[in-house]
């Protein structure tokens, strides 16, 4: 009973409960399946495909194939480091030291016209990487930069996790 009670005076974390639920596991097998589908893709038919492209086609492939592992490297980087969190392995501050080493940056949009230059499973592949690193981004910024649950208890519950829902459905970034 007294957990019950305790539970009721502490506000929920929405951002950490996301973090650590079912949405959490879907999103890591989803990244992690995406980095595996990509590795199969490059080491084989991706390969092949690669030496019919023409020069400039090439070129981007080889460009865009690039920021596509990099960008599968930051989404593993952030999933695995999640995990360890939710499985114990890391405490919260150690994982907040440890994410200043997961780079999550945001994709060139300049280079968009060279896309349609690319293999159709290679523009797929990159289309759902930049999905994935979306919502990986907006649960990172919701984990990441909550206040302190100490300074939470002090502000009103309702207005924090009101705050935390217009963080989560804010798609203007």
């Amino acid at each position: 009973m007294s957990d019950a009670i305790e539970k009721k005076d502490h506000p929920v974390h929405l951002a950490v409960r996301m973090a650590q639920g079912e949405q959490f596991g879907t999103l890591f097998k989803e990244g992690m399946a995406l980095v595996e589908a990509t590795a199969a893709y490059l080491d084989g038919p991706g390969r092949s495909e690669a030496k019919s492209l023409a020069r400039p086609a090439a070129l981007a492939y080889a460009t865009e194939s690039m920021r596509l592992t990099t960008r599968l490297m930051q989404i593993a980087s952030w999933l695995l480091l999640q995990r360890a969190v939710n499985e114990g392995e890391l405490t919260f501050d150690q994982a907040k030291t440890e994410k200043t080493k997961v780079k999550l940056t945001t994709w060139d949009s300049s280079h968009e016209e060279s896309m349609a230059s690319l293999p159709k499973r290679l523009q797929d592949l990159i289309e759902t990487s930049r999905n994935v690193h979306e919502q990986v981004l907006r649960l990172d910024q919701l984990i990441y930069t909550v206040k302190a649950p100490e300074k939470i208890e002090t502000e009103n519950p309702v207005e924090a996790q009101l705050g935390l829902l217009r963080a989560a459905f804010d798609t203007k970034r």
